[in-house]
């Protein structure tokens, strides 16, 4: 995906409002800005930071993002400046960025970052209030604030008609694996969303409950005997991109047959969430919450929903 930026006018940023909130289905909303020009070289040292970057028409002004950086196909081609806890940091000198936005959970990066006099914003994306602030906050620091205050209200009104839509509807008990061993025939080193996980949130809205409410651990490995005694009734599989390159999809559920008594199991509510937005806590994580709604109340009449997407400048 690519974007141009002229020094004589301003560019419209461009969004695909979701189908849930206009009745132009695809038509793009068009919101004119003024440039921070000091922000025309970004380093990005998340995923989900980047992908909030370019859904605010900033692609072209990113010039480095971590390994673990894939969407849009367009971050392909920018610099890679290390990973979450190991910056690359003469890599991001090397670009010479006017700023860098970090997680912060990243915050043991800031002294060395500061020690290079470089230019940082921390956002938070451990809450689902905090990614929608950091819409805002980015947009802002980066001269797209209308556009900022435009995804924020998108988002969360997103999330208020889904929460609507499932009010007083059964709620079925959720379980969350964000990341396991992959391929084995059997279940090891399984993390679940606990309840201090934003995933709390999004299977609240979603009209269900997180069958793991561990508070003492955001991301507790749960043994096979552990998801035994939590017997939930729906388990959501996240399948990373790289997982799916080696396993197929029968593969990941043999995994499952040594629990082949667990209710989510026989009850085959056993599903396998292979989007990449599912893992990425940033603009496209509403829809993770859509499509989980989806599976848990099948029984609702759903519209069908919109994506995030940037259009580009011809």
């Amino acid at each position: 995906m690519s974007y141009r930026i002229t020094l004589i006018m301003a560019i419209l940023l461009v969004f695909t409002g979701s189908i849930l909130a206009n009745k132009q289905l695809n038509e793009p909303l068009r919101l004119e800005y003024t440039p921070r020009w000091e922000c025309r070289r970004i380093v990005s040292m998340a995923p989900s930071i980047t992908e909030t970057l370019y859904a605010l028409g900033l692609g072209d002004r990113v010039v480095g993002v971590t390994r673990y950086c894939e969407y849009p196909p367009d971050v392909q081609r920018k610099t890679r400046v290390g990973g979450y806890f190991d910056p690359n940091l003469e890599a991001i000198l090397t670009l010479k960025p006017d700023l860098v936005i970090m997680l912060e959970e990243q915050a043991e990066s800031m002294p060395a970052m500061d020690k290079l006099k470089l230019e940082t914003l921390v956002v938070s994306h451990k809450t689902i209030d905090g990614i929608i602030d950091s819409f805002r906050t980015i947009g802002r620091r980066c001269g797209r604030g209308p556009g900022g205050r435009w995804m924020a209200r998108e988002f969360k009104d997103r999330l208020e008609r889904i929460c609507a839509k499932t009010q007083g509807l059964p709620r079925p008990r959720v379980l969350f694996v964000l990341d396991r061993t992959f391929g084995r025939g059997h279940l090891t080193d399984v993390y679940v969303a606990g309840a201090d996980d934003f995933f709390e949130t999004i299977i609240e809205s979603a009209g269900g409950r997180n069958a793991c409410r561990v508070r003492s651990v955001r991301n507790p490995v749960v043994s096979p005997e552990g998801l035994l005694w939590l017997d939930p009734d729906v388990i959501v599989d996240l399948a990373r991109t790289d997982v799916l390159e080696r396993y197929d999809r029968q593969t990941i559920l043999a995994d499952w047959k040594e629990l082949a008594q667990m209710k989510a199991v026989q009850s085959g509510q056993l599903l396998i969430f292979d989007k990449g937005y599912a893992c990425v806590p940033g603009p496209r994580l509403i829809q993770l919450v859509e499509d989980l709604a989806r599976a848990l109340h099948p029984e609702v009449k759903w519209e069908e929903s919109g994506e995030w997407r940037v259009e580009s400048e011809e």
